[in-house]
């Protein structure tokens, strides 16, 4: 992310900021001019399912700010930090594409400097889901997530239904901070054939990327099921089971039906649940999950 050591720069309309001083400046001027802050936190490798997050902001808010910051706490020791894809000029076209007002693009000495030693956790939650297989992870989104509501203080904050245990996961730490924010899930947006777009399936071969569609033809299954009155989570998981029984090149990770603010597991379904699956095609994790209601 060399393009962005200068502390500001300008594509057409939007300002490209890399200071926490430049950001919070910006930020204060919106709010003494009674404007409503949105914010959309991204990892950069913008996709649709980012961009339909900064038009949701851009509906609902005066001035939008986006970040893009590869964030190496929420990577643990073995994972792709090094590989994680980092298009930034693309990005910054997009975002100017769509009207953003700022992007916030720092390095991670400015996030971290040399010595930061306090992380946030939201205890319990942070172990559900992709916190058993990726532990630390959560601790890293949180710690990070809560630093940038702090720098831009925004009265919006946009996340995607994909990621659903770290918005579940984010809402908690918000309420339990009090952090003074409203988070906003979006629904999941996904390829023509119904691969939820992630920037990680870039990794994917031409093989690997129609292997990668058993992750939504489980959720389908589990959905019928449900849909045909099926409340038993232990039903559902089974018939989620079953279509990954017939791609056994993708090892999957995990498939449950869980609470979507607990994430705790559910035996029957009385209100609406969250089923969640991750699964490594080839070495690339991916994850996916739909929500049932009646």
């Amino acid at each position: 992310m060399g393009s962005v050591a200068i502390s500001t720069s300008v594509h057409g309309r939007m300002k490209v900021l890399a200071t926490m001083g430049l950001v919070r400046a910006c930020s204060r001027m919106a709010r003494q001019q009674g404007k409503k802050i949105g914010f959309v936190p991204t990892m950069g490798a913008l996709h649709e399912g980012h961009l339909s997050l900064v038009r949701t902001a851009k509906q609902q808010c005066d001035l939008v700010v986006v970040s893009i910051f590869v964030n190496p706490t929420q990577f643990g020791p073995n994972e792709d930090f090094s590989k994680y894809p980092r298009t930034f000029e693309r990005d910054c076209q997009l975002l100017e594409r769509e009207g953003v007002d700022v992007l916030f693009a720092p390095s991670v000495d400015e996030m971290y400097g040399n010595s930061s030693s306090t992380y946030v956790t939201v205890e319990g939650l942070s172990n559900k889901l992709d916190g058993v297989s990726r532990p630390g992870h959560f601790r890293g989104v949180t710690t990070v997530v809560s630093k940038l509501f702090n720098i831009i203080k925004p009265d919006l904050a946009f996340f995607g239904q994909k990621d659903a245990a770290q918005v579940a996961i984010v809402r908690r730490m918000v309420s339990d901070l009090k952090i003074s924010v409203e988070i906003v899930a979006c629904p999941i947006v996904r390829e023509a054939d119904g691969l939820a777009m992630s920037s990680r399936n870039a990794y994917l071969n031409a093989e690997e990327r129609k292997r990668a569609l058993v992750l939504r033809r489980s959720l389908i299954a589990a959905e019928e099921a449900f849909t045909n009155g099926e409340r038993r989570s232990s039903k559902l998981i089974e018939s989620g089971l079953k279509v990954f029984a017939a791609e056994p090149a993708v090892r999957l990770d995990y498939f449950q039906v869980v609470d979507p603010e607990t994430l705790e597991s559910v035996e029957a379904i009385s209100r609406p649940a969250l089923v969640a699956v991750a699964a490594y095609v080839g070495t690339t994790r991916l994850i996916d999950n739909v929500i049932l209601a009646s």
